[in-house]
Order: structure tokens, then C-alpha cells, then sequence
């Protein structure tokens, strides 16, 4: 095992960021190289505790010589997002400086551009310095996983039409209880890499990509870290890994994937009608019918008409929920997977901003 900080400098004098990698080198040179990173949101630390525990594993596994395909993790890949706390609270989704996601703006190039990457670096600022690092190091790989949460939910991932159905090894190993399809049409980590992917050959854009995988996985909510939880989850990677053929050792017998996959324009995204305190009347997990009331929203506390109903417009599967009682007019109150396509207009691209 090699352990490396990639140094970043900071937009001001005085200041660089640490990027700390973790580098096993493989036994077999056609086994698949596998790049796992954590915590592209700092704030979101489901991936980081599970890497923590699945480099247990892997250390152990390369004492045994063990470990078949080239892997890189980098168990907190945002040390910039880390650093941002605004009022006592971790602001880790978006830069505070430039007020861009982290996970979005990432370069859309092809594979033969990989290198191109690190070139010319010192015009970039330090957040795009830091996003062309670790899509270079994904673009070195086959598999690559980026392990997200949500703020309620369901273990659940976005993956591209391209890598589905076979990436359901990795939805099974997980006990993920929904996969969401997306349509790679965004600039974020995840469909970054299969972008380049799809642009591989000069003269056509593939539309499957098989061996290959890049995926957001999505380990429950914010709060769900804890060491059990970790552990499993860290057990789940490491039978995807088996599977894959990336390391070696005996496989668990495990379950196909049972949950829900639909296309994103399946997800109704239920949003708040009006501002207000939030009572919600169901819970992530929970099989909805539609006209099932999900939440209400107390416009006006106290009066006749001080309360809104929202209720759901369609059957389908509550797979996130926002943790905050108070909604803004429009913000997102919940996610639901459906059978159908949603009657609300989206946009290519995520969900979310």
C-alpha cells in the first residue's frame, strides 16, 4: 500500500489544501482498476466511515497478496469543503467562494484527454484544481464508485443507462432499495467519468459500456454514520470487489437485486407549495398511492385556513426526505420513485442542484 498527499495550493498566500490517496497495487495487470472516493460533499460522511473500515480490509488483503486489480481510494476528497464552516455549521456542498456544487463542473472531455487534465494547472482555481485531480485519477480505472448520502434516505444509487443492468452486482451487494437511471446528461463526478467513457472513440459515442462502472451511491442520510452501518456497508463493497474480480477471496452468497430501477423521469420530486413549518405524514421506505397525504405545510399557525396539503401524484416508493420542518416555496420536501413518468417538465441532467 502507498499512501500519497496530492497538494493543492490555495486562491490566497498561505494556503494549500491536502488531498490524501491511498494507492494498492493489483497482481494481475487485466483485472479492473477500481477508483472509490468519499465526501465530494464534505458534509456527507456515510463513504468516508465506510472506507475507513474497507481499507481494514484491503491492507489485509494486500498483506495476503490478495488484491488482483490496481485501487485507489481517497477516503475525503473535498479537505477544501471540509475547511468551510459558516455559523458553527459544515458547509460542504457547495463552494462558498465561487457558490458552485462541488459535484457539478466538472471537465466533459474524452479519454484521450485524460491527460490534458493536469496541464496549464496554475490557470484553474484551487476548486477546479482540485475536481481535475480526482476525475484524472477515476479516468484511470474501470470501476469507479462515489459514495454519497442523502438527507433522509434509502441506500440507493444513480446509475447511468449504460452500465444497467450489470451493475446490479453492486446494487445487490449494497441491499440497495432503489436504483435511480440517469440519463448522463449532467457535469457531475459520476456521469464526468462516463462521459469520457462514451467519448472514447473519435468517430462514434457508445451507448453501453460493458466491464466498465461509475456510479453515486447514496449510503442512507447524513446521519446515518455508525460503525455497524459502516462495517456493512464496507462488507457490500468489498463483495462487489470479489465479484468484479478485483480481489480475491470467497464470495458470499448473495441475493439479486429486488429493488426498484427506474428512469429520473420516473422520480416525482415533491416540492413544497408554500412556506411553512413541515409536518410530514409518511416516511422514507414507505409504498405511497396516489392522493396519499405526504405532508402538510402550516402556512399561517393557528388560523382556519393555515395549513396546505401536499399529496402524492402518483403510486410509487418514498426513497429520500429532506430532515429540515421548514420548507421555502418550492424546495424539495421528497423524492418518490415511480412505475410512471412524471407530468412535471425536468430538465436534462440531476434532480437536484
Amino acid at each position: 500500500m502507498e499512501i500519497s498527499d496530492i497538494i493543492i495550493a490555495g486562491d490566497t498566500q498561505g494556503v494549500e489544501w491536502r488531498l490524501p490517496v491511498f494507492r494498492f497495487k493489483g497482481t494481475k495487470p487485466e483485472a479492473p482498476r477500481t477508483y472509490i472516493q468519499a465526501a465530494l460533499h464534505a458534509n456527507e460522511l456515510p463513504g468516508t466511515a465506510l472506507l475507513h473500515f474497507l481499507l481494514e480490509k484491503l491492507r489485509r488483503a494486500d498483506a495476503d497478496a490478495a488484491i488482483l486489480g490496481d485501487i485507489t481510494v481517497v477516503p475525503q476528497a473535498n479537505p477544501i469543503g471540509s475547511a468551510q464552516s459558516y455559523f458553527g455549521e459544515l458547509q460542504g456542498r457547495f463552494d462558498l467562494g465561487s457558490r458552485t456544487n462541488f459535484n457539478r463542473d466538472f471537465p466533459l472531455i474524452s479519454l484521450g484527454e485524460r491527460d490534458d487534465l493536469l496541464e496549464d494547472f496554475d490557470r484553474y482555481s484551487a476548486v477546479d484544481r482540485l475536481k481535475r485531480q480526482l476525475l484524472h485519477m477515476a479516468l484511470g480505472a474501470e470501476l469507479v464508485l462515489d459514495l454519497h448520502c442523502d438527507d433522509e434516505g434509502l441506500q440507493y444509487a444513480y446509475i447511468d443507462e449504460a452500465f444497467w443492468p450489470e451493475a446490479a452486482d453492486l446494487a445487490a451487494a449494497l441491499y440497495m432499495k432503489a436504483v435511480l437511471l440517469s440519463d448522463g446528461a449532467s457535469s457531475a463526478f459520476e456521469e464526468a467519468v462516463g462521459h469520457a467513457w462514451k467519448n472514447e472513440a473519435e468517430d462514434r459515442k457508445r451507448t453501453t459500456l460493458p466491464g466498465r462502472l461509475s456510479v453515486t451511491v447514496e449510503l442512507r442520510g447524513t446521519r446515518n454514520v455508525y460503525p455497524e452501518t459502516a462495517r456493512r456497508d464496507a462488507d457490500g463493497v468489498w463483495q462487489f470487489l470479489l465479484g468484479r474480480g478485483v480481489v480475491a477471496g470467497s464470495r458470499a452468497d448473495l441475493p439479486a437485486f429486488a429493488g426498484k430501477a427506474v428512469p429520473l423521469d420516473n422520480v416525482e420530486m415533491i416540492r413544497a407549495p408554500a412556506a411553512g413549518a413541515v409536518l410530514f405524514h409518511r416516511d422514507i421506505g414507505e409504498s405511497v398511492k396516489a392522493g396519499d397525504l405526504l405532508a402538510t405545510i402550516l402556512t399561517k399557525p393557528g388560523m382556519p385556513d393555515g395549513s396546505v396539503e401536499v399529496r402524492a401524484p402518483q403510486d410509487g416508493l418514498i426513497v429520500t426526505r429532506v430532515s429540515t420542518r421548514f420548507a421555502r416555496r418550492r424546495s424539495d420536501l421528497m423524492k418518490i420513485a415511480c412505475a410512471e413518468p412524471s407530468s412535471a417538465a425536468r430538465k436534462p441532467g440531476t434532480l437536484e442542484a
